[in-house]
């Protein structure tokens, strides 16, 4: 099968597309001819050679895909061949077929494309397991969505949207601000222009949020704690602006505020398993009722991954950036 390679850890034009071998699958898992594959942030990374794969995993990109079933493991039960499905992953997107625990697997939506449906399994389990998992983000409650127009964002807002929250989102131009706007952000904050807690504080009252999902890290670190009320939880999900601060661990005590960060690429198969169910259960519904719909900014030909780097690394994209075989 065609695959694209890192040829050497640097900047997008060591992607190459290249004739790999067909992944193996065992027992439990299913073989899918991907039909689509997106981008992430993590993607960048490990190009870079900065965020290695996991054991065991494929040593190519691509964390999420959608396609067919063209095989399946003896231990199957519920996938068959020529099954549409998409799929979360721990690596092997960007190539014609990968090989997928069958625990890893969800339908496609009613109403979605199958290349559309490849938008959907990391930002669905990413924005399920931290904002509701865990910081158990409920009706009625307040949520701040860093990076409001990325793939991440563009989720996070319609489906705490669709489950009665009131959403804020900070994005880098009114372009994408108003797009946030579009897709039911109640407060759009401009981070180059203003200041997210003096606008936070100014729209709840002075008293700040409940949850906040976080992708910048460090320099975000203390106006995240300043912009959350009593109880409120802190979710962080990347460090795009780094990973080292200070703490002043009094700060957390008056407000009783709880911070959390995970992954989910580095997770166990069956905690991940455990996630997708959820998503299957909880999201999908809101999928096929239009609630939540499919944010991609374009499609590139798998041959093009190198292009598709660097928009992504240009931040000049709102939504998805997909990779099609």
């Amino acid at each position: 099968m065609k695959a694209i390679v890192i040829t050497t850890s640097g900047g997008p034009e060591v992607l190459k597309l290249q004739e790999v071998e067909d992944p193996q699958i065992n027992d439990d898992e299913v073989l899918i001819k991907v039909e689509a594959t997106a981008l992430n942030r993590a993607d960048t990374l490990q190009r870079k050679g900065s965020y290695p794969p996991p054991k065991g995993a494929s040593p190519y990109l691509g964390l999420e895909c959608s396609g067919t079933v063209i095989s399946v493991g003896k231990h199957v039960s519920r996938w068959k061949v020529g099954d549409q499905v998409c799929a979360l992953l721990s690596g092997g997107g960007y190539a014609e077929k990968v090989a997928v625990p069958a625990g890893h697997v969800l339908p496609v939506p009613p109403g979605v494309s199958l290349k559309d449906a490849a938008a959907f399994p990391e930002v669905a389990c990413t924005v399920w397991s931290t904002a509701f998992m865990t910081s158990h983000l409920s009706a009625g409650e307040t949520f701040l969505v860093h990076g409001g127009s990325s793939g991440i964002g563009t989720f996070a807002i319609q489906i705490a949207k669709c489950r009665g929250v009131r959403v804020f989102a900070t994005a880098g131009s009114e372009e994408k601000l108003a797009f946030c706007k579009k897709l039911g952000a109640d407060v759009c904050i401009n981070y180059k222009t203003e200041d997210f807690v003096a606008r936070v504080k100014e729209e709840t009252g002075g008293k700040g949020v409940n949850v906040i999902l976080d992708c910048v890290g460090a320099p975000y670190f203390q106006q995240n704690l300043d912009s959350l009320d009593f109880d409120g939880r802190l979710f962080i999900i990347g460090t795009q602006g780094g990973a080292k601060t200070e703490l002043n661990i009094g700060s957390l005590f008056a407000r009783r505020l709880t911070v959390q960060a995970a992954g989910l690429r580095s997770r166990s198969l069956e905690n991940k398993a455990e996630i997708v169910s959820e998503v299957e259960k909880y999201v999908w519904p809101a999928i096929t009722a239009g609630e939540v719909k499919p944010v991609i900014h374009k499609y590139f030909p798998l041959s093009e991954a190198a292009e598709a780097h660097q928009l992504m690394e240009s931040s000049q994209h709102i939504g998805k950036i997909m990779l099609v075989p």
